[in-house]
C-alpha cells in the first residue's frame, strides 16, 4: 500500500515541529540556567564582601559610602555590557560565557552595600517576591501569542527617561521623585522581562548551529539577568527595611 503524499508530508512537518519544539525547550532551559547562576555568583559574592570587614572595606567607606574601587566597581559592569553586546559574534562561545560570570562577580562587588543598608530579612524577602513577579512575566512573555514589539519600544523610551530622572535626583536628592522612578522601574522591567522573553524565544534558530545558540544563550541571559537585578534593585527601594 502506497503512503499518500499528503499523510508523508503532515508526519515530515509533525516531526520537524517536534524536533524544533524540544531544541527551543532546551535552548531556553540554558538560558535560564545561565540567569539563575550568575544571579547565584552575584549573591555569594556580595554576601562575602559584605560579611568580611577588611574586604567590605576596600570597596566601601564608613556609611556605606563607596571608595574608589568601590565605584570603579560600579561603573564595571556597564563596560562588560557594552563589550559583550558589541563583541559578541566576533568572540568564542566559551569566551563570551567567561565574560557573563566575570560580569555576575563584579556585579556582586557593586551591590554588595546593600547588606549594610538594609536588613537580611527585608532582602530575602523582595528577592522571593522579584522571583515571583519576574517568572510570571517571563512566563507571559514566552507564551503570549501577542508581538510585543511595539511594546518594548515604549519600555526603552520609558527606560531613558527613569535612567535620566535618576541622574538628575543624584543632585536633588528628592525622596518623592525616588519613589516616582522606584514605582516607573518596577513597571518597565517587568515589562522589559516579558519583551525579552519572547525575543529570546524567537531567535533561536535550530539551524544557525550549537555555536550560534549557545551564543544567544548567553546573551539572552544576560537581557533576563538585568532585568531581574533592577526589579530587584527597585523593589529592595520601595520595601526594603534599612539598618
Amino acid at each position: 500500500m502506497t503512503e499518500s503524499p499528503f499523510g508523508r508530508s503532515a508526519a515530515q512537518t509533525a516531526g520537524t515541529q517536534v524536533t524544533f519544539d524540544e531544541g527551543l525547550r532546551r535552548h531556553m532551559l540554558r538560558v535560564y540556567n545561565y540567569m539563575a547562576v550568575g544571579l547565584g555568583v552575584t549573591g555569594l559574592i556580595a554576601m562575602l564582601v559584605a560579611s568580611t570587614p577588611a574586604l567590605y572595606g576596600v570597596f566601601f567607606a564608613e556609611a556605606g559610602k563607596p571608595t574608589l574601587l568601590g565605584i570603579l566597581a560600579m561603573l564595571a559592569p556597564l563596560g562588560f555590557v557594552f563589550f559583550m553586546s558589541f563583541k559578541a559574534n566576533s568572540v568564542s562561545a566559551a569566551r563570551l560565557q567567561t565574560l557573563f560570570w566575570a560580569f555576575c562577580a563584579i556585579m556582586g562587588l557593586s551591590m554588595a552595600n546593600i547588606f549594610a543598608v538594609f536588613t537580611a530579612d527585608s532582602i530575602a524577602r523582595v528577592f522571593f517576591i522579584t522571583g515571583a513577579t519576574f517568572a510570571g512575566a517571563s512566563l507571559w512573555g514566552y507564551t503570549t501569542k501577542r508581538d510585543l514589539t511595539g511594546f518594548g519600544s515604549f519600555l526603552f523610551m520609558g527606560l531613558i527617561g527613569i535612567i535620566i530622572a535618576s541622574v538628575v535626583n543624584i543632585f536633588l536628592g528628592s525622596s518623592m521623585l525616588q519613589f516616582i522612578v522606584s514605582i516607573a522601574g518596577v513597571l518597565i522591567f517587568t515589562g522589559l522581562t516579558a519583551w525579552d522573553s519572547q525575543q529570546i524565544k524567537e531567535s533561536y534558530a535550530e539551524s544557525w548551529g550549537a555555536e550560534a545558540n549557545q551564543k544567544l544563550a548567553v546573551m539572552g541571559a544576560l537581557s533576563l539577568y538585568l532585568n531581574f537585578i533592577n526589579l530587584f534593585q527597585m523593589l529592595l527601594s520601595l520595601m526594603g527595611n534599612r539598618e
